[in-house]
């Protein structure tokens, strides 16, 4: 060897280049994108501020302003839940119909609306209870979240789809999740000292949610000055293997499409023809019900089962995982991109299951935080590839309502949970009772079983998935 030769590198530093360069280059690609992709990602920032902001105040909010028990309480928050992913199923194709940008503007007024109505009800009308005028309200201004929801959601997912290439889809698709969650954890630093700075909480809760209606405009504005037609079809032309006479052509073709052709189109294409794929969905159903223990339990834990530092700042623990997500779902999808999607399913599922078990060991500060670090790592690993997944095997031009589909288990999952979340607490963490004659870890490890069977059912149908995991469609 000379003198000015480079020593040969040790293949250490060869294998840490590769994972450097492995967890980067994903940043780096999507850094690039688009001004419409990054329009979609602060779009859906907003609205995950206001959306996640307002959810978890639902169930207090139910019960405090409407008078309400826990048990109607939960169900009022699964009504919104659960209906927000039933419109998927039914709206999903507005997306595929009009386009993402009318389907952007048209639900972020419907659920414009909808804030206005739940937020200003209280101040309308004093007559509480089941039924009472205050919870009509309440139930239009849930309606017009539904509906709005119901096309946002698929909207955003078919502009990741049309807005990114081969190299930036999944950093896209993972991206778009963890600002999701980003928007999920920021009411927890944005609601306290609002809610704090007026007499009541009731008063503050209120000022918090005129807050998120405000955000609501935002994203409004948003959406009309950034996302243009003009940028739009700039950005499809820019990331599009075709040429722009072929995407014209294509759009023509389509636009002359009798509705009978897209019709059939459709019911060929409809995912319930693959058994794999239905069952890939529905034995989600037990580990998503974490999801839902998020708003539906977790903050009536937070207040009831703890004293001090947890039940003062509940916001701040119940919107921690949102957080960890944004931090953590970038770099798994980097480190993961080239993995298996089912086997990161099977690992990622298990490993967002099994740390429910930690808070039946009784509640304190520690377990929370085990279990919410723990839980966040395994659905960073599984929830952004499923997502890309369902949105990559659609047909073209039928993205929104794959998606629809796609989320119907999450419907169920909203529906079931939130019928047995508000019998769970008043028995095992009933309100007005010391922490210590509650009863939350029996609470706990029935949950912890429960969201186990989707890793074990993964586990075992995996040579049966495997053999056609990709869905083929008819042309």
């Amino acid at each position: 060897m000379s003198e000015n030769q480079s020593p040969e590198p040790t293949p250490q530093e060869t294998s840490i280049k590769s994972i450097t360069k492995e967890l980067t280059q994903p940043f780096i690609d999507l850094f690039h994108s688009s001004r419409a992709l990054w329009g979609i990602n602060l779009s859906y920032l907003l609205e995950a501020i206001t959306y996640f902001g307002i959810v978890g105040y639902l169930v207090i909010y139910f019960t405090d302003f409407v008078k309400l028990d826990d048990i109607s309480a939960g169900q009022m928050v699964g009504f919104q839940t659960a209906g927000i992913t039933l419109a998927m199923l039914f709206l999903g194709a507005t997306v595929d119909w009009i386009g993402v940008r009318k389907s952007l503007i048209y639900s972020l007024i419907f659920m414009l609306i909808g804030r206005v109505f739940l937020t200003a009800g209280p101040t309308i009308t004093s007559n509480t209870g089941l039924w009472s005028s205050a919870h009509l309200i309440a139930m239009l201004g849930i309606f017009g979240i539904i509906l709005g929801y119901g096309i946002y959601q698929p909207a955003c997912y078919a502009a990741v789809k049309q807005f990114t290439t081969e190299k930036t889809s999944a950093m896209g698709y993972a991206m778009l999740y963890a600002i999701m969650n980003l928007g999920g954890f920021l009411p927890g630093i944005i609601a306290p000292p609002i809610r704090k700075a007026f007499a009541t909480d009731q008063e503050g809760m209120l000022a918090v949610m005129w807050v998120y209606v405000g955000l609501t405009v935002l994203g409004i504005l948003v959406v009309a000055i950034i996302l243009t037609r003009k940028t739009i079809e700039k950005t499809i032309e820019e990331v599009s293997t075709q040429t722009r006479e072929q995407i014209e052509a294509d759009k023509k073709a389509e636009d002359e499409k009798s509705a009978k052709d897209k019709l059939m189109f459709y019911l060929k294409n409809f995912p319930i023809r693959d058994l794999r794929f239905m069952f890939f969905i529905f034995i989600l159903i037990p580990v998503q019900t974490l999801f839902a223990h998020n708003w539906l339990t977790l903050p009536v834990y937070y207040k009831r089962a703890f004293t001090g530092v947890v039940s003062d700042n509940f916001e701040f623990f119940t919107n921690f995982n949102p957080l960890l997500i944004f931090i953590l779902t970038p770099m798994v999808a980097a480190l993961t991109v080239k993995k298996d999607t089912y086997k990161m399913m099977i690992y990622g599922t298990f490993v967002m299951a099994f740390p429910t078990f930690i808070l039946a060991l009784g509640p304190s500060i520690y377990t929370v935080f085990a279990y919410l670090i723990l839980m966040t790592i395994g659905e960073a690993m599984w929830q952004p590839r499923f997502l890309q997944w369902v949105a990559e095997i659609a047909p073209k031009g039928m993205t929104g309502i794959y998606m629809g589909i796609g989320q119907f288990p999450w419907f169920l999952t909203k529906v079931v949970t939130s019928l047995y979340s508000g019998w769970f607490l008043m028995h095992y963490a009933p309100e007005g009772v010391d922490p210590s004659q509650m009863n939350t870890e029996t609470m706990w490890l029935i949950y912890g079983c429960i969201a186990m069977v989707s890793s074990i059912g993964l586990f075992f149908a995996r040579d049966w998935m495997q053999k056609g995991f990709k869905t083929k469609h008819i042309e």
